[in-house]
């Protein structure tokens, strides 16, 4: 089977904590709550749309000490690991994720081996080759520009999403150059600052891409599509526990709404209901829906048939 969708990004063991307000410098807060779970924002959009009944192929690079049960719960989604390749003398990236009474976040990271591909020297590009879609998130800058370049001319849609990383590994010559072979973009709107820095331009609407989805919390999202604005409503769920990982599922919601035969309006709306569920347990793939539950709980946000 060839994969609908290709996600490049990281696999990550993420220790996710919870604290009341976030500690002054040179204080100390207690963690109410502490747990460890398998993330990464490539390993949370795969999963999540595997899951969800998309073809979804992997391109990421591990360390040996990845835990034998993460990377067999990342099989058995039924995501396709063809390129899902052990890199030895490197550890797995880690998170250290601290979220606040009020889901405000704040992040340790470790890049591991998906940080350094270039210097690694491992090129992935069979499964991207074979893709209707394929999306970029967190990684290193260089690495993926180059694989962009190889492939974009295949016919595929290219979306880059570079997260958090867009504030520090992403810069004014990098990102432009990444847009130049990219269909989508996606971001939240802290992120949409440094987009529109290193972008030279004045507003996230002015990206000039075919999409750019702005994601915003509990506000919902907005997306351009073609200069047309629109706003993506939130879906509402249960009770909020955690918001790791929902910008992440937000994604795998779209690309299974695409895959699912539906508008690309529609597709971002089911994102919203996917990431609704994510947000009510904590850790990124606790709560994955079937694309029944979603779409279940997307219907009153859909247009009637």
């Amino acid at each position: 089977m060839k994969p609908f969708l290709t996600v490049y990004g990281h696999v990550t063991v993420d220790s996710i904590m919870t604290v009341e307000d976030f500690p002054k410098l040179n204080t100390t807060v207690d963690i109410t709550s502490k747990k460890t779970f398998l993330g990464g924002t490539g390993t949370n959009i795969a999963v999540t749309a595997a899951k969800l009944g998309v073809p979804t192929a992997l391109c990421a690079l591990v360390g040996r000490d990845l835990p034998a049960e993460y990377r067999k719960f990342i099989g058995e989604s039924g995501v396709m690991m063809d390129e899902f390749i052990t890199v030895d003398g490197w550890e797995t990236s880690t998170a250290i994720v601290v979220n606040d009474s009020n889901l405000d976040q704040k992040v340790l990271f470790f890049q591991g081996p998906q940080g350094y591909a270039t210097q690694i020297g491992i090129r992935m590009t069979k499964m991207a080759s074979q893709s209707e879609y394929v999306h970029f998130c967190t990684g290193e800058p260089q690495y993926y520009i180059s694989i962009m370049k190889a492939i974009h001319n295949l016919g595929m849609k290219i979306a880059i999403d570079p997260a958090q990383e867009v504030h520090r590994l992403w810069n004014s010559v990098n990102l432009p150059e990444a847009m130049n072979y990219a269909d989508y973009l996606f971001c939240n709107r802290y992120e949409a600052d440094s987009v529109i820095r290193h972008m030279g331009i004045d507003s996230i609407a002015d990206t000039g891409k075919e999409l750019t989805v702005c994601t915003k919390g509990r506000e919902g999202s907005t997306a351009y599509r073609y200069g047309e604005e629109f706003n993506v409503p939130l879906v509402k769920g249960g009770k909020e526990a955690d918001a790791t990982g929902a910008g992440d599922s937000y994604r795998a919601g779209f690309y299974a709404g695409l895959y699912h035969g539906m508008s690309v309006r529609d597709s971002l709306v089911m994102g919203s209901s996917v990431a609704s569920f994510t947000v009510e347990k904590k850790g990124a793939m606790s709560n994955i829906p079937t694309w029944e539950q979603a779409l279940e709980r997307a219907k009153n946000y859909l247009p009637k048939a």
